[in-house]
Formats: C-alpha cells, sequence, structure tokens
C-alpha cells in the first residue's frame, strides 16, 4: 500500500510544523504550503489524497481556495483548520469536515487510502 500524501496549507510557522510532524508520525506523507496559490500549485501538480486548510490565508480566504480545490480535484476531501472560536458551524458548509487547532489531525484522513 502507497502512502496518502497530505496537503497542509497554514500561514504559521508552528502550526504548520506541528501539523506536519503528526501526520508524518501517523504515516503520511506531508507536503505543505504557507499561501493559497502555493497550495493551488502543490494540489495540481502532486498526487495529494486530502487537505487540510487555513481559513484566513494572506493572499485568499478558505472559502475561495477550497472552491478552486473542488474545481481542480473534486474528490479530494478539504477539511477546514479552524481556531478555537472560530465560526465554525457557518464555515463548515464550505467544506468537507473542520479541525480545530487542539485536536490531533492524523484522524481526520485515516480512512484514505494510498
Amino acid at each position: 500500500m502507497n502512502t496518502v500524501k497530505v496537503l497542509c496549507v497554514e500561514n504559521h510557522a508552528e502550526y504548520l510544523d506541528a501539523l506536519k510532524y503528526m501526520l508524518e508520525t501517523a504515516g503520511f506523507e506531508v507536503v505543505s504550503a504557507t499561501t493559497a496559490s502555493q497550495g493551488l500549485s502543490m494540489l495540481m501538480k502532486q498526487p495529494i489524497q486530502g487537505v487540510l486548510l487555513e481559513y484566513d490565508l494572506p493572499d485568499a480566504t478558505g472559502a475561495s481556495v477550497r472552491a478552486e480545490m473542488k474545481r481542480i480535484k473534486p474528490d479530494v476531501p478539504i477539511l477546514l483548520f479552524a481556531g478555537v472560536g472560530s465560526q465554525t458551524p457557518f464555515l463548515l458548509r464550505f467544506f468537507d469536515s473542520y479541525l480545530r487547532n487542539a485536536e490531533r489531525p492524523e484522524w481526520a484522513f485515516q480512512d484514505l487510502d494510498g
């Protein structure tokens, strides 16, 4: 079985490093981006099987990035990475699921096959 490749798009280095560490420790291959444009480029060029996406990016909102990602690869699950206190019920309408920044990310992609 191949390793599942997950794209993490997060503009805060400390969160990005922690997400990458947790996912890699759980056996996922992780590619990362700190801007929407980097994330979209990686999604187009690599065999990404899941996306963990920050909502507040420096060059776009998570909702607009999610829409473009779904246009490019409609079957790839995209999870919102939301801070505690975010308007997650409202934002969840746009995403397949969400993960609060205090939760471990690996459960979110456990059903994906490599």
